[in-house]
């Protein structure tokens, strides 16, 4: 197994069976991106996906939540702003594509909240194992931004064209037994046994035939690749432009004021 100790918030345990855990490790913040953080996971899905010692991968978050998706208070102090819209799109596109690259299976066991990038992260796994109670939004739009990250593409193809756009629009959450019925998900299970599932489904992946799985699923996210490069680059740079509004800051402090944000479109 290659060495992951160089990470700061991820980690990478090895399990039986040939199954790995990839946590994101930063509990004090419900595991919400900033630029380092950002910048490790681009990394680490191409790191694990050249792991010869991984057949199968679950994607958890340590503590309460998944994924709380982009760090508020760096967006709010500046530090998560880009200096140019071809930063965003290089690393989003990076992540994405390093996730959808890696060959082996990949289970999401979603624990908590998944929102924003949080969310679609998840929703980019091939089988999502998710607490009944936990909830998934794209938010992007309650923090005055465009909904970029990829959701344009994975809500649609997940939960149908009306409620993608319902859901992209209005930032509103659902439930991870809401996303079961839609077909979010594909299970919602009791808060205790999210991550025994996934684990279960992970060893039974590990255990089947690798070209016969590996080369199925690339065939599949040929599709998403399409879809990416029809639509990502429009929405993360069109979503860099909106980094730099008033929408956004007034969202960001009214986050931390914990108060309904009044846009202005400015």
């Amino acid at each position: 197994m290659a060495d992951y100790r160089d990470y700061r918030y991820l980690t990478v345990e090895h399990h039986p069976g040939d199954v790995a855990v990839l946590t994101l490790n930063r509990p004090e913040k419900r595991n919400a991106i900033d630029n380092d953080m950002h910048t490790e996971l681009e990394r680490v899905f191409l790191e694990i996906g050249m792991d010869t010692s991984i057949r199968a991968l679950v994607v958890t978050g340590a503590g309460k939540a998944f994924c709380a998706g982009g760090d508020a208070r760096s967006m709010e102090d500046r530090s998560f702003v880009p200096s140019g819209p071809a930063t965003p799109f290089r690393a989003v596109r990076t992540l994405l594509h390093n996730l959808l690259e890696v060959e082996q299976p990949v289970v999401a066991a979603v624990n908590g909240d998944a929102a924003g990038l949080g969310a679609n992260i998840a929703l980019y796994c091939d089988v999502i194992i998710a607490s009944e109670t936990a909830r998934f939004a794209d938010t992007h739009t309650r923090m005055g931004l465009v909904a970029g990250d990829g959701g344009v593409i994975i809500w649609p193809l997940l939960i149908g064209w009306a409620r993608a756009k319902e859901y992209l629009l209005t930032g509103d959450w659902i439930t991870g037994e809401q996303g079961q019925r839609m077909g979010l998900v594909n299970y919602a299970v009791p808060q205790d046994q999210v991550l025994p599932v996934a684990m279960d489904w992970a060893r039974r992946l590990a255990a089947g035939a690798p070209k016969a799985m590996r080369w199925t699923k690339y065939s599949m996210n040929r599709i998403l690749r399409d879809q990416i490069n029809l639509a990502l680059d429009v929405s993360t740079f069109l979503e860099a432009a909106t980094m730099d509004s008033a929408d956004l800051r007034e969202a960001t402090s009214a986050f931390f004021e914990k108060r309904e944000p009044t846009f202005t479109g400015e």
